[in-house]
């Protein structure tokens, strides 16, 4: 008996030894915080995502979804259609909570689309410059003519310093968290016209796109000023347009498309690629 217990003392240890060690745990995943617009929403994409508002057109298809599906991240989705940045602070619809009640210290990452809907700014340039197009006939740039650098100067002294505040709250609610915000992607291409699709005078395509490059650019100066990133979608989206066909474009056109003026499920699957790619996500 003396001799059977080193033995088996000598047996216990050696299969503990070979024993398997436990698997490590897994990982936390990242707390994701969708915030933003109709384009971060990807309103007009069905299936409509359960229990969010309705007047929001909230997608299940959206660029945040995708990114939450391929990341394995936890998301919060609170985008919302027609948001501004004043949303960010305040109710959008009665029962909608301030989007950055979203936020908390223990965020890991915030994404976003905001600041088109601010001073009904690009949408409206979109319905004023169509409407110059009747009168004209689809030639020449009545809308340039006519607004001139308006549309900018209010890019310049409302849009920028909103964006400024709105993306440092964010900072301020979740600060070890990285903060992106997207561009928008190109609606028009930057010369020729498709009146049947867009109806926006030849002359004014151009203007319409440089309109929506400087609210990019101001995008982007907004994320360098607080220390947030700027996913830019300008290389990546231009050819994507609104004026070429479906399979090609990212967003939908004015007359005949699905989705007006805003990203079909290609162009939000689109941006969910550039947005990873751009964040070292992949």
């Amino acid at each position: 008996m003396k001799r059977l217990l080193p033995m088996l003392t000598t047996a216990v240890l050696a299969t503990a030894l070979l024993a398997p060690t436990s698997r490590a745990a897994e990982p936390d995943p990242l707390q994701y915080v969708a915030l933003g617009d109709s384009y971060a929403a990807g309103s007009g994409v069905f299936p409509l995502a359960r229990g969010t508002a309705p007047q929001c057109l909230q997608s299940t298809r959206n660029f945040s979804h995708d990114i939450a599906a391929a990341t394995g991240a936890q998301l919060t989705d609170v985008t919302c259609g027609g948001a501004q940045t004043s949303h960010f602070f305040s109710s959008q619809y009665q029962g909608v909570a301030p989007q950055l009640d979203a936020v908390t210290a223990d965020t890991d990452l915030v994404t976003m689309t905001i600041g088109g809907n601010d001073s009904n700014l690009f949408i409206g340039a979109v319905l004023k410059c169509g409407a110059a197009a009747i009168g004209s006939f689809g030639r020449g740039h009545p809308c340039q003519d006519r607004y001139g650098s308006t549309f900018e100067d209010t890019i310049d002294s409302t849009t920028y310093p909103s964006l400024v505040r709105a993306l440092a709250a964010v900072r301020a609610k979740a600060p070890d968290a990285r903060v992106a915000i997207l561009g928008y992607p190109w609606l028009v291409p930057a010369t020729g016209s498709c009146l049947l699709k867009m109806p926006v005078a030849s002359g004014d395509v151009p203007y319409l796109r440089h309109i929506e490059g400087a609210l990019n650019d101001a995008i982007e100066r907004a994320a360098a000023a607080t220390g947030a990133s700027f996913v830019d979608l300008s290389v990546a989206s231009d050819g994507h347009d609104a004026c070429k066909r479906v399979g090609v474009r990212w967003v939908e056109p004015f007359l005949g498309g699905n989705n007006v003026v805003h990203p079909n499920a290609f162009g939000e699957a689109q941006m969910a690629r550039q947005a990873m790619l751009q964040l070292g996500l992949q």
